[in-house]
């Protein structure tokens, strides 16, 4: 028996598991080139799921490439697969996955000639006077003055520091911002961020899932589209102009928000950073921010423009649930604005994943990643097999594209940058190079 588990609390559809699962335990040499699998009546009743979910499930993974139907015989794991066979039964006796190296698209770079400065933010909180009360619900005035000032130069969102509200982090602000939206449905790319689906199915809400890349010109049922138009994740390309304006006119034919994700905008190294959605339409667009990218993700703080007819409600929420970031981290993030830790942060950082860019475009032709601190390499469904044991092997992983999607199934890689070294990046690049 396969070892599956299938969530039945409100995650993705039971087939979209079920082939994500599959999928997983192909790449990870669990199941390889010509391995048999269970019937869809045997795995149905294994699973206790109707049958038909088992034959989505197959039918997509055939698709994809992935496996293959012998009439009268069963299903099995493509031959295709065969480019990591040896290498995939290898895998069974590969290291510990704690071991591995993770090539992970969030993990920044940071620079460690700064501890000074991040150690005297924290001592700075020590000596701070605490406050009395509860504070402010929209966080600290002070820090929501120098966002405002930093928005204005850096995005070219012209804001009071009135409509700043500190969160601790972006799911955290797009929780809340579900929290006062109307009813409806939230429109979101596929392939897309994880952890920004499963926050608004946690809120109840349908997710529509839109095919990434493809311009939004209708939002029926919706109360908000959520975007990342600066840098696609995971795809990489912004949002044009055009398609920016038409985002915008489908969200006012219908009375919905736009939900703007601005996670690692500071970093795009070809041309100046684009200004935000937010900056073309602040009462249609409820804008993310957020320090993960540039001082730690494990900080969990960020910030949210909300429209403004949001705004009241938005307060009333926060005050009832005592929702906002720890004041000793506004403090410290504070102090880090203050002291110019930040802005040393993005500079140092952008030069080191422009670096790391050319390194990409120079091993895999075809490859040119302009923003951020991960490139997508799109392949073959075998070949991208292939590629992830080979990885494995030589000790590192990252996540796979087709994790990433939902309906509209893409294979390939997303490999990450930021968090390794030089040495390593290019020993992970070797052993995807080999297999191409």
């Amino acid at each position: 028996m396969l070892p599956l588990v299938l969530d039945r609390t409100g995650g993705a559809p039971l087939g979209q598991q079920l082939a994500r699962q599959v999928r997983r335990r192909i790449t990870d040499g669990t199941l390889v080139d010509g391995d048999r699998l269970p019937s869809t009546r045997a795995l149905a009743a294994d699973l206790g799921v109707a049958r038909t979910v088992v034959e989505q499930a197959y039918a997509q993974l055939v698709a994809e490439g992935w496996l293959a139907g012998r009439r009268g015989a069963g299903t099995f794991v493509a031959a295709s697969a065969h480019l990591a066979g040896p290498a995939a039964r290898a895998s069974r006796s590969e290291p510990d996955p704690a071991r591995l190296v993770r090539l992970d698209a969030g993990t920044p770079w940071t620079d460690p000639r700064q501890t000074a400065l991040w150690r005297r933010a924290w001592r700075e909180v020590g000596t701070a006077r605490r406050p009395a009360g509860y504070d402010d619900p929209r966080g600290l005035p002070e820090l929501r003055a120098a966002l405002a000032g930093r928005l204005a130069r850096e995005r070219g969102l012209d804001v009071d520091p009135d409509d700043v509200r500190v969160t601790a982090g972006t799911a955290d602000g797009l929780r809340h911002l579900l929290a006062v939206l109307r009813p409806g449905a939230v429109l979101m790319d596929d392939p897309g961020y994880r952890a920004a689906v499963a926050t608004v199915r946690a809120a109840g809400r349908t997710v529509v899932d839109h095919p990434a890349l493809t311009p939004v010109r209708d939002l029926a049922g919706c109360a908000a589209a959520y975007a990342t138009p600066a840098h696609q994740h995971p795809l990489g390309p912004p949002l044009g102009g055009a398609e920016r304006l038409d985002l915008l006119a489908a969200a006012r034919a219908v009375d919905a928000i736009v939900v703007e994700d601005d996670y690692d905008s500071e970093f795009r190294y070809d041309v100046a950073p684009i200004p935000a959605l937010a900056s073309l339409d602040r009462d249609r667009v409820g804008y993310l921010g957020t320090a993960s990218k540039t001082v730690a993700p494990s900080l969990r703080l960020g910030w949210l423009v909300a429209p403004p007819a949001l705004g009241e409600s938005l307060d009333t929420f926060r005050r009832v649930t005592h929702d906002t970031a720890a004041w000793p981290v506004q403090r410290a993030f504070l102090a880090l604005l203050r002291d110019g830790y930040v802005d040393r942060a993005v500079r140092g950082a952008r030069r080191v994943y422009a670096e790391r860019a050319a390194r990409v475009a120079d091993a895999l032709p075809g490859v040119g990643p302009v923003a951020g601190m991960y490139a997508t390499l799109e392949l073959p469904p075998a070949t991208t097999v292939a590629a992830h044991t080979a990885l494995r092997r030589a000790g590192f992983d990252l996540t796979l594209l087709a994790d990433l999607c939902r309906t509209h199934v893409r294979t390939g890689l997303v490999i990450g940058f930021g968090g390794c070294s030089d040495a390593e990046l290019d020993a992970a690049l070797a052993a995807v190079r080999s297999v191409l």
